[in-house]
């Protein structure tokens, strides 16, 4: 089946690339949640709005994404979330509250769909998170949750 992505997909590609994935992956998973829509002769015209559309928002070159990097990982990033007994959550961390956060503490502006958290925050206390900036480069952050 041949689609054209309309957001980024992680191992499959980036907005407006078109790729060819299984009919049932396609069919089940990516067009249902907007993820992608059927490729077709007319969709071209879409696929250069989507692309300009992603260079507007993506970080320029190389340098761009260095300087970003650096500045990332040199930053102190606090969140603050409701906890019950124990330090457990209630609920957990989203790729949105981090990017507020990252933003309150000084940082430069992060699209919330290129924070990856490995495993879900859950709990108080310091936690990895990778950003990816470009796609050569990706910075690792430092998210302290606190009790709120």
């Amino acid at each position: 089946m041949k689609l054209i992505l309309t957001q980024e997909v992680s191992g499959l590609g980036a907005p407006g690339d078109v790729v060819e994935v299984k009919d049932g992956y396609g069919r089940n998973y990516l067009v249902p949640r907007g993820y992608a829509i059927r490729w077709t002769r007319g969709g071209e015209k879409q696929v250069t709005s989507i692309r300009r559309a992603r260079e507007i928002r993506e970080i320029a070159d190389l340098d761009q994404a260095k300087s970003a990097k650096a500045q990332l990982e040199g930053l102190k990033v606090t969140l603050k979330a409701r906890a019950g007994d124990g330090g457990r959550l209630f609920g957990a961390v989203t790729a949105a509250e981090i990017v507020a956060a990252i933003a309150a503490s000084g940082g430069p502006q992060v699209d919330k769909r290129r924070v990856e958290v490995q495993n879900p925050i859950k709990a108080l206390g310091a936690h990895p998170v990778s950003v990816r900036l470009h796609p050569e480069v990706s910075a690792t952050v430092t998210v302290n949750v606190v009790a709120a």
